[in-house]
């Protein structure tokens, strides 16, 4: 019974794993339908760099009414390649009272046990005519790489957008989460290699529970020793019970003769 229940319980954490990856699909679907509400016309790319700085005189607030999502497509798992080229959408909706003029998006990256540790400043893309008029939802697409030589593994990514209203700067956090930095041409992410090691743990305890049902089974099924009789003790037993009758003195005159 033991067994079975800790079989049972395996199940239901497998299925509960293997249903938790549509809901995130499902979760992405929707930002993404959000975020692509309509794109505004005439925005031109700038310098894209690594080595560009956004200037300010100090840290940049988010302006009133100015909302951010962001949206990695088709990639609902935020898995970046190392050396390799990684596009997102950032979604921005001006509820403000004046347009905004967007100037950049840029992002950095840290460790995920210390954000005052960087592990790499990426790329910052300037805007030039990516104005967002006011009850506007707009998208501006951002893409970003990563050194090829960062240690594979999980890392907080931090994604900036700056815009100006009325000549003033601001700036919102359009995303700050964890991504998975894994190498161009791997075969096997941090997910595959878990789900990988919870069916071999499954495997294990299935044979566990057939190991024991075997047990059991070949204890119930165990024969009971045989008894052997001596042939001496049999044949005393026969002579005692034949005695007196014709056969017993039939088989004394032939032992005479």
């Amino acid at each position: 019974m033991a067994a079975t229940r800790v079989w049972l319980s395996a199940l239901l954490l497998a299925f509960l794993l293997a249903a938790a990856p549509v809901v995130q699909v499902a979760r992405a679907q929707s930002e993404e339908e959000a975020a692509t509400a309509e794109v505004v016309h005439g925005a031109d790319l700038g310098i894209v760099s690594d080595d560009t700085q956004v200037s300010s005189d100090g840290p940049l607030s988010p302006a009133p009414g100015v909302e951010t999502v962001c949206v990695f497509p088709k990639n609902a798992g935020k898995i970046v390649l190392a050396g390799e080229e990684t596009e997102l959408l950032v979604g921005l909706q001006n509820e403000g009272e004046s347009t905004l003029n967007v100037v950049a998006i840029h992002s950095t990256l840290h460790l995920p046990f210390d954000h005052k540790m960087y592990g790499q400043n990426l790329t910052v893309q300037n805007f030039f005519n990516a104005s967002v008029p006011v009850s506007v939802q707009a998208t501006f697409p951002y893409t970003f790489a990563v050194s090829k030589f960062l240690q594979p593994g999980a890392y907080d990514l931090v994604g900036y957008i700056v815009y100006e209203i009325d000549q003033n700067p601001y700036q919102n956090v359009f995303y700050n989460g964890t991504v998975e930095i894994v190498e161009a041409g791997g075969l096997l992410s941090v997910e595959s290699v878990f789900l990988i090691t919870l069916g071999v743990a499954l495997l294990g305890l299935f044979g566990l529970w057939a190991y024991g049902q075997v047990q059991q089974l070949s204890k119930k099924t165990k024969k009971a020793p045989k008894v052997e009789q001596g042939t001496g003790t049999t044949d005393a037993n026969m002579d005692e019970w034949l005695e007196g009758t014709a056969f017993a003195q039939g088989s004394k005159s032939k032992k005479k003769k």
